[in-house]
C-alpha cells in the first residue's frame, strides 16, 4: 500500500517542483510528502552524515500519540459534566459522543487556522513547512474551557503562531510554548471565559441532544482551584460539581469540570510514560516539577498563611487544575524548555514552586501552571547559560591544580 502511495506521490512531484503548474504550492506538497515518507535529501552535498530513524515529524507525533488519552477523557469528561448538570441519564457512549461533537470544532479550527498560517509564511519564504504545529494544533483544544466561542481560539491560535512563533523564526526559535501563549491571550484578553466559573461545562443545547435544560441544584460549574481562589475561609473542602468532597482518587480521575485535556491524571501519566520510554521527554523535567509543587505546597501548608489554597493538602495540588498537564506535556517542550541535564532540574523545580506561589498568593489566577512555565520559558537560556559557565571553570579549576 505504501509503495503505491509512494508512486502516486513521485508522479505528482515535477508538478510541484520549479516551472511545474503548481509550484506555488510546493511548501504544501513537500510537507505532506515529508509527513508521509522520511525525506532521503542531506544538509550538505559532501561529506559523511549519519541520520537517526526518528526525525522531527516523528518526534512530534509521538507527542500526539501520546496526547491521545487525555483528548478521550476529556470528550467524554465533557458530556459526563453536560448530561450531570442537566440531571439527564446517558450512557457511556451517548456521552462520549455528545463530547465529541463538542471538542471536533475547536480541532478544526486549531489546524486550519494554525496550519493555514504556517502553509502560507513557509510559500511566501520558499521553505519547507514546519512540523511544530502538529503538537500545538492538538493541544489548543485540550487547554481550554470547553465553551469558549471558537472564533476567540481561531483569534488566539492566530495571535500566538505569528507572533510567538513566526516572528521569531519559526519551529525552534520561538522563545515561549505556542499553546500556552495562546491560553494565555485567551485569559488576558478574554478573562471571563477563562475564569473558571460557570465556563468549564457546557449546558446549552447542542446538536440536538437536548433543550438547553436548566442546571440541577446544587450543581457548580466551577472548577476547584477557582473554588478555592474565591472562597472565604481556610479550611475549605474541595468539592465535586455536586457539592461531595473530593478525595485524592477522585482528583486523580478527573471528573470534574477544568479544561478539556487537563483533569484525568491516569491518562496524563499514561502519555508521560510513552514520552519517557520513546525518549521524547525529559524526566529530570517531570519529576523536578513535582518535587518543587510538592515542596512548596507542604511549606505553605505548615506556614500558617489563612486561605484555603495555602491549607490545601500539597499532594492535591500537584493533581488539581492543569499541573500535571503543563509538567508532562508544556513544561517538557524541547525549544523552549532548559537543555542542560543541570539546567532541567533547576528549571523544572522553580517551575513547580511558581505555580504554587501563584496559586496560593495571587487569587486572581487560580490556576499557575500556565504562568510559571512562560515566566520560565524566558529564563530557560540563562539557566542554560550559568550552568555552561559553572562547567567552564570546573573545567579550568581542575586544569590549574594539574
Amino acid at each position: 500500500m505504501f509503495e503505491k502511495l509512494y508512486k502516486i506521490v513521485e508522479k505528482l512531484r515535477p508538478n510541484f517542483e520549479e516551472g511545474g503548474k503548481f509550484h506555488a504550492f510546493h511548501s504544501l506538497f513537500d510537507g505532506f510528502d515529508t509527513f508521509l515518507f522520511t525525506p532521503n535529501t542531506t544538509a550538505k552535498r559532501n561529506g559523511v552524515q549519519i541520520h537517526d530513524a526518528t526525525d522531527s515529524k516523528r518526534t512530534m507525533i509521538m507527542v500526539v500519540i501520546a496526547l491521545i488519552p487525555a483528548m478521550l477523557f476529556g470528550m467524554y469528561n465533557v458530556g459526563y459534566q453536560h448530561f450531570l448538570a442537566t440531571g439527564q441519564d446517558a450512557g457511556f457512549w451517548a456521552t462520549f459522543a455528545f463530547g465529541l461533537l463538542a471538542v471536533l470544532p475547536y480541532y478544526l479550527v486549531s489546524y486550519i487556522v494554525g496550519l493555514g498560517i504556517e502553509f502560507t509564511v513557509a510559500q511566501w519564504k520558499h521553505e519547507e513547512i514546519a512540523e511544530g504545529f502538529l503538537v500545538t494544533g492538538f493541544l489548543i483544544p485540550l487547554i481550554v474551557p470547553i465553551n469558549t466561542p471558537l472564533w476567540m481560539v481561531a483569534l488566539a491560535t492566530a495571535f500566538a503562531v505569528i507572533f510567538a512563533k513566526e516572528i521569531f523564526g519559526g519551529t525552534g526559535y520561538n522563545i515561549f510554548n505556542v499553546a500556552l501563549i495562546t491560553r494565555a491571550f485567551l485569559f488576558f484578553a478574554y478573562p471571563t471565559k477563562m475564569s473558571g466559573d460557570q465556563v468549564f461545562v457546557r449546558t446549552e443545547g447542542t446538536w440536538g441532544w437536548d433543550n438547553g435544560h436548566a442546571l440541577v441544584d446544587g450543581f457548580s460549574g466551577a472548577t476547584p482551584l477557582g473554588k478555592l481562589a474565591t472562597s472565604e475561609g481556610v479550611q475549605v473542602q474541595i468539592t465535586n460539581t455536586l457539592g461531595n468532597q473530593m478525595t485524592f482518587l477522585d482528583a486523580m480521575n478527573g471528573l470534574y469540570p477544568g479544561s478539556v485535556g487537563e483533569t484525568c491524571t491516569w491518562a496524563i501519566l499514561l502519555g508521560a510514560c510513552l514520552l519517557l520510554f520513546t525518549g521524547v521527554a525529559s524526566w529530570k523535567t517531570m519529576l523536578s516539577i513535582f518535587v518543587g509543587g510538592g515542596l512548596m505546597a507542604f511549606i505553605f501548608n505548615i506556614s500558617g498563611i489563612e486561605n484555603a489554597a495555602a491549607t490545601t493538602p500539597w499532594y492535591m495540588h500537584l493533581v488539581l487544575g492543569g499541573f500535571a498537564f503543563g509538567a508532562v506535556f508544556m513544561a517538557t517542550d524541547p525549544v523552549t524548555s532548559a537543555r542542560t541535564e543541570t539546567g532541567k532540574w533547576i528549571y523544572g523545580c522553580l517551575i513547580g514552586m511558581l505555580a504554587i506561589v501563584i496559586r496560593v498568593l495571587n487569587p486572581g489566577y487560580p490556576e499557575g501552571m500556565m504562568l510559571a512555565i512562560l515566566l520560565m520559558n524566558a529564563f530557560a537560556p540563562l539557566i542554560d547559560w550559568f550552568v555552561v559557565q559553572a562547567n567552564i571553570k570546573r573545567r579550568l579549576s581542575r586544569l590549574q591544580t594539574k
